[in-house]
């Protein structure tokens, strides 16, 4: 079988990667990349243990240096203004650096065969001569876009508008921290990417965005105005823009893609070019890890079988049967988390109680109860919460150890 997987991202190179090992090295598999080598958007993914638990499992070989460049974060705080951060125990995970995590994909898929080209752009189908192609390339696929009206493909923005930056603060958490501002609430997300930097995502709802004159600010005022108004949550470290500088729009929307069907004939979607989620429930990474791994299950099933092009094109449609189904529930939970931050702003205004707030955080999706709102407030007693984090790390550990995972630290974990 000869694939082509459009888009050199987690989705594309892990998909590459599964092909040539399921197929014994005999399949041709090559990964097109319209950008150049180790320039993408964004600073760092975090990741839950589901992807490390993925990753061994189907590349045994390879998942140990992705685990080894992985950053452990221990807890995750919420800080309102110059209030005491308030503790989510029993909250752990880790995260990378992007351009880490796809040049060691790259390393890997090349180590196993995959051809590997960047600085090719594809926008149709028909400029492709392969058995099988992947649209991995993107919220935006060129390849999906191009047969839209197939796929059924509905793209809702969201009211938010966020910009992805770093920081020179490196945390050791994944920490929220909320400002207000004349203008309204301004929040980020941050978590560790990289020595020396920090992923840091900063939200606010339009009328914020505009009544501080984001919406029209030159990039580096904007900035500059950010880095004011969360000189307390920084420690009085700067912003960093991504490569190739923050643009001329650097503020978006989040973007909610779906698709009615991601099949067409030897044409299949995958990834963000398939389904997208709300960042604030940080399951990009992993889910496109597991489209790929479903894929490759679909192609080369447990007995890795497959019977030509009719085979194929079942294999495609389990496939697109499956995933679907899986992620619809996933991305209604992700819109209710985006709609939750929608609202943020007002629930602040509405009871500025810093732990009662940090628990509708947390309980955002509804599902929990009054016993975990009891914990919650003890956890924010020091020995309680040391004992969740022995709680929590034994935990860890545990399920590191069943993955066969050796040699990383047991220290404690939030």
């Amino acid at each position: 079988m000869r694939m082509v997987c459009v888009g050199g991202g987690p989705t594309g190179l892990y998909l590459a990667i599964l092909a040539r090992l399921r197929s014994g090295g005999r399949d041709e598999v090559t990964v097109l990349e319209r950008n150049a080598p180790g320039r993408t958007h964004g600073f760092g993914v975090t990741f839950g243990e589901d992807l490390l638990d993925d990753l061994f499992r189907t590349d045994p070989e390879g998942a140990p240096a992705l685990r080894a460049a992985s950053r452990l974060w221990c807890e995750q705080t919420v800080r309102i203004g110059d209030r005491r951060p308030v503790h989510l125990g029993g909250k752990y995970g880790y995260s990378m650096g992007r351009v880490t995590m796809l040049e060691l994909l790259t390393r890997r898929a090349e180590q196993v065969g995959v051809r590997v080209r960047h600085g090719t752009a594809v926008t149709s189908r028909e400029e492709i001569d392969a058995d099988v192609v992947v649209a991995a390339d993107g919220a935006g696929s060129r390849l999906r876009t191009a047969r839209a009206e197939h796929f059924g493909t509905t793209v809702e923005p969201g009211a938010n508008r966020y910009v992805w930056l770093g920081t020179e603060r490196c945390v050791d958490s994944f920490s929220f921290a909320f400002e207000h501002t004349p203008a309204g609430w301004v929040w980020f997300y941050a978590y560790p990417s990289a020595d020396g930097a920090s992923t840091c995502i900063v939200e606010c709802s339009p009328q914020t965005w505009s009544g501080l004159g984001l919406d029209t600010l030159p990039a580096a005022d904007g900035l500059a105005l950010l880095e004011s108004v969360f000189a307390d949550a920084l420690d009085g470290h700067r912003f960093l823009t991504p490569q190739g500088g923050l643009g001329e729009q650097p503020w978006l929307r989040f973007r909610e893609v779906r698709n009615r069907t991601w099949r067409d004939d030897d044409l299949v979607l995958a990834g963000d070019a398939a389904h997208t989620t709300h960042f604030g429930i940080g399951s990009g990474t992993v889910l496109a890890v597991q489209d790929a791994v479903a894929l490759a299950d679909a192609l080369y099933d447990r007995a890795g079988q497959r019977s030509g092009a009719e085979g194929r094109r079942a294999a495609l449609a389990a496939y697109d049967a499956r995933r679907r189904a899986e992620l619809g529930p996933i991305q209604d939970m992700a819109r209710r988390n985006m709609e939750w931050f929608e609202r943020a702003g007002q629930r602040l205004d509405a009871d500025e109680d810093p732990v009662r707030f940090a628990w509708a955080l947390l309980d955002r999706r509804g599902d929990m109860g009054k016993v975990h709102y009891g914990l919650h407030r003890a956890t924010q007693i020091g020995p309680v919460r040391r004992a969740r984090s022995l709680a929590t790390t034994a935990r860890r550990v545990r399920r590191a150890a069943r993955r066969g995972e050796s040699g990383h630290s047991a220290a404690p974990t939030g």
